[in-house]
């Protein structure tokens, strides 16, 4: 795997560098979508690293496809190591101050890491910022930051922008959740975000991969009564019971 990828020479330096790291698991095509959606940032990412998790469709010729917009690097693992190991990854081979962990089919609004950036540095006591999404046409609207509402549920998505020196990493054995696990551990260390109250990116729903979704109404159903419960139910009960147990909420 290559090195540290060189600071972008049309980053606006008014503004403290971004690096966005990629994780990519046989999704090249949703990718370009990632990418161009990059490219059109009225704030330029500094850094790009895309990290091909053992992919076979080829994610470098889409990564190609942008080297003369964005400054973008693609390293790869010769065997599927998961998305937290490939975020991981992509955090300690960047420099940049804040980072944003984007999945391959999340795509930005044109104004996402200014709209970001600026109230991350309007408020220099929180250690990241979030907004509300799209998935598909759906909207998923988040909240003001709130500790107690957290540990209730999780309203802020991976596709965040943290500051580097306070960026925990993302814990490895887990297979889901990976996100509110990061947004706890802040937490629980007396660090907070803050909400940028806009819709500033759409999650690309598809088959599979990293994301999916179920409407909120297969959760509440009592399946033990019936004697059965979907398998895809049943993983998201046992891994939010990890995460709680982790947390102890």
């Amino acid at each position: 795997m290559g090195g540290k990828v060189a600071a972008f020479v049309f980053q606006n330096m008014s503004h403290e560098p971004i690096a966005i790291v990629i994780p990519c698991f046989n999704h090249a095509n949703e990718l370009d979508g990632t990418l161009e959606s990059l490219s059109r940032q009225t704030l330029l990412p500094a850094e790009v690293v895309v990290v091909d998790n053992g992919s076979d469709d080829h994610p470098e010729t889409t990564v190609d496809k942008f080297r003369d917009k964005l400054p973008i690097k693609l390293d790869r693992f010769t065997e599927r190591r998961g998305a937290p190991a490939a975020r991981n990854y992509g955090a300690s081979v960047t420099d940049s101050a804040n980072l944003m962990f984007l999945d391959a089919d999340v795509e930005l609004a044109p104004d996402a890491l200014l709209r970001l950036t600026e109230a991350l540095e309007s408020n220099p006591k929180a250690s990241f910022a979030y907004s509300s999404f799209f998935w598909d046409f759906k909207k998923f609207p988040s909240q003001a930051w709130n500790a107690d509402a957290l540990k209730r549920l999780n309203y802020i998505h991976t596709s965040s922008l943290i500051r580097r020196k306070d960026f925990p990493s993302f814990d490895e054995s887990l297979k889901k959740f990976q996100d509110w696990d990061v947004w706890l551990t802040m937490a629980e260390k007396g660090l907070s975000g803050i909400f940028v109250d806009e819709y500033l990116f759409r999650v690309k729903q598809r088959k599979a991969g990293i994301s999916s979704w179920l409407p909120s109404f297969m959760h509440k159903i009592p399946w033990p009564i019936f004697g059965w419960m979907p398998k895809v139910i049943k993983r998201y009960q046992d891994a939010e019971k990890i995460i709680r147990e982790k947390h102890k909420i």
